[in-house]
């Protein structure tokens, strides 16, 4: 089964493309809840590059490695990869008269129901949109 969500990003293409993919950032704006975050973050944007990012609940009650292997790069456009478990993403990055549209579509796991997935998910695009906003 997959997985849609989106958000529009009042903001260029360039600064959305660099927030999303600049680890600094990423620790910014990577997190479904105020009572999670994430502490460490790595990139390699390029095909058959990796990334990381370490996300861990603020209490210190728990923490995973959202981690995978980059298996497309469009600059600009198209980001797709591989997680370590195998499941696959896209995400699209699209100019219009209003900024720029941030389309993911993923794979979903059995663990968590689709829309836990789905929300938690969308949670992460909002946060991200509502960070490059406050850039510019």
């Amino acid at each position: 089964m997959k997985i849609n969500i989106e958000t529009l990003v009042k903001a260029d293409l360039e600064t959305v493309w660099d927030a999303w993919n600049n680890p600094d950032d990423i620790k910014q704006w990577n997190a479904a809840s105020d009572d999670w975050h994430t502490t460490h973050s790595t990139v390699d944007l390029r095909e058959g590059g990796s990334f990381l990012s370490r996300m861990e609940a603020k209490d210190g009650s728990f923490g995973f490695d959202f981690e995978g292997t980059y298996t497309r790069i469009v600059p600009h456009q198209i980001i797709e990869y591989r997680m370590s478990d195998g499941r696959e993403v896209s995400t699209r990055f699209v100019e219009t008269g209003d900024g720029v549209m941030v389309t993911s579509v993923f794979d979903a796991e059995t663990e968590n129901s689709p829309e836990m997935q789905r929300d938690g998910w969308q949670a992460i695009l909002d946060n991200f949109a509502r960070h490059v906003q406050s850039l510019v």
